[in-house]
């Protein structure tokens, strides 16, 4: 995949963040090094490898999940709203 100026402004609509005219090159640049590597993983043979292989046997610890209900967190965030009553936010009628 080659990045140009082309490919440039398209993501800059996409992600709606505007490079300045002085970084472009540059930008350009730093995007086709990160492109041209990881075009290099596609060159490893990875046709003997299961699809489930990880670095460790060791599988991800459970937990138990206890429900719980702690009011002290609720109370903290109503504190810091601009308006509340009743452990709810109270908001502006937007619909009418």
């Amino acid at each position: 995949m080659q990045v140009d100026d082309k490919l440039l402004s398209r993501l800059e609509k996409l992600s709606y963040l505007k490079v300045a005219e002085d970084k472009r090159a540059e930008i350009v640049e730093q995007l086709s090094e990160i492109v041209s590597f990881v075009d290099n993983l596609s060159e490893l043979d990875t046709a003997g490898i299961d699809s489930t292989f990880a670095m460790n046997d060791n599988a991800t610890p459970l937990r138990e999940d206890l429900p719980s209900c702690d009011t002290n967190v609720n109370d903290d965030i109503l504190r810091h709203a601009p308006d509340a009553s009743e452990h709810f936010f109270i908001v502006p009628k937007i619909i009418e």
